[in-house]
Formats: C-alpha cells, sequence, structure tokens
C-alpha cells in the first residue's frame, strides 16, 4: 500500500487549520487517514507547526511520499536532515554520536533563525502599531481644529446677533425716549392756530366796514 503524508484541511472558511496525516495513496484529501502526525498553522507569523518527529521520521523511513507542502514543514523540523544523517551513519561515514551533534548543531542554528523571525515580527507588528497610532492622532488633531473652528464660528455669530439685538433694543428705546417730549410741545402749538386766525379776522373786519 503506497502511504502518502499530505495535509488535512480544517477551520472555517478564511481561517484554515491543518492536521499533517498519514493516509493511503488512493485516498482523497480529506477522507480517512492511517495516523495523525501533526498539526500546521499558517495564521500566525511565523506559522505554528507542532509535529510528532519520531512518527514523522518514521513513516518517511518507511517510504511515506509527502506532498510538496508537507515535504516543505517536514525539511523544516528536521525530518529529512535525521533521515540524512543516519543514512551517514548506516554507510559508516560517521558515527551515531557525532550525528546526533551535528543534528543538535542544525537544530540550534534553526531555532536561532527562528526566534530572530519572531523577534523582528515582534519589531515590525510595534512599528506599525506606532505608525497607525500616530496617524490615528494626526486624524484626530485634525478633526479637534475642525469642531473648534466650527465652535468658534458659532460663538462669533451668536455674539454678532446678541450685539445687533443689542443695539436694536437701545434704538428703539432711544427713539421712544426722545419721541415723547416732542409731543408734548408740539400739542400748543395746534391750539394757538386758531385764536391767531380769530385775532386777524378781528383786526381785519373793522377795515372793511
Amino acid at each position: 500500500m503506497a502511504t502518502k503524508i499530505r495535509l488535512q484541511r480544517h477551520g472555517k472558511k478564511g481561517q484554515p487549520f491543518y492536521h499533517i496525516v498519514v493516509v493511503d495513496g488512493r485516498a482523497p484529501r480529506d477522507g480517512r487517514y492511517i495516523e495523525r502526525i501533526g498539526t500546521y498553522n499558517p495564521l500566525t507569523n511565523p506559522a505554528t507547526v507542532v509535529l510528532n518527529f519520531d512518527r514523522a521520521l518514521y513513516w518517511v523511513n518507511c517510504g511515506a511520499e509527502s506532498t510538496d507542502t508537507a515535504r516543505s514543514l517536514l525539511r523544516g523540523q528536521g525530518v529529512y536532515m535525521k533521515k540524512h544523517l543516519m543514512g551517514g551513519v548506516a554507510k559508516g561515514a560517521f558515527s551515531e554520536t557525532e550525528a546526533e551533534a551535528k543534528f543538535a548543531a542544525w537544530k540550534e542554528a534553526k531555532d536561532r533563525r527562528l526566534s530572530d523571525c519572531k523577534t523582528e515580527a515582534i519589531n515590525a507588528s510595534r512599528a506599525e502599531m506606532k505608525v497607525r497610532l500616530e496617524a490615528e492622532a494626526k486624524v484626530k488633531e485634525a478633526r479637534a481644529a475642525v469642531v473648534a473652528e466650527k465652535r468658534q464660528a458659532i460663538a462669533e455669530k451668536e455674539r454678532q446677533e446678541r450685539e445687533a439685538a443689542e443695539a436694536a433694543e437701545a434704538a428703539a428705546k432711544a427713539e421712544a425716549e426722545g419721541e415723547t417730549p416732542v409731543a408734548a410741545e408740539e400739542a400748543p402749538a395746534t391750539e394757538e392756530a386758531p385764536a391767531e386766525a380769530e385775532a386777524q379776522a378781528e383786526t381785519e373786519a373793522p377795515a372793511e366796514a
């Protein structure tokens, strides 16, 4: 039976999560599997791979073929590196102790690179967050300036309307106060007009006689 190591998709739409499984080569992608040897989460940065190293190495040594993505994940975890070193031990190129030392050195360098990658990702995330916060602060300042300008314009308009109302009220009051004595002075003049007319009539009457 030809076996394959492949990814089996799980998770919600747009949020994939994969199981690393050993399956019969004739089985469908998401069908029954022989053994699950790990998980793969591509949504994290860097991607998270949890692998049963010994079982993965066992199936690789048994001749299980890997899909391209599964091979990349197993290679990143050092499965094929360990297989290569064990082949060197079997051929007598070096001892098993030397093979373990070489694999430990490789693993240490791999972990260091992964740690550096995580640090870079964290620093990049912090820098992006800082830029975003600065942009948001600038937008808030611009909005506050616009709001302050509108409030100032409204206050200026209210002040002008208030001053205009006060000026109109003062003018009306002054006009009302100025009309009262004028009316009192003009009243006798209207009454004297008939008296002058009568006096003029009396002076003209004897002259005609």
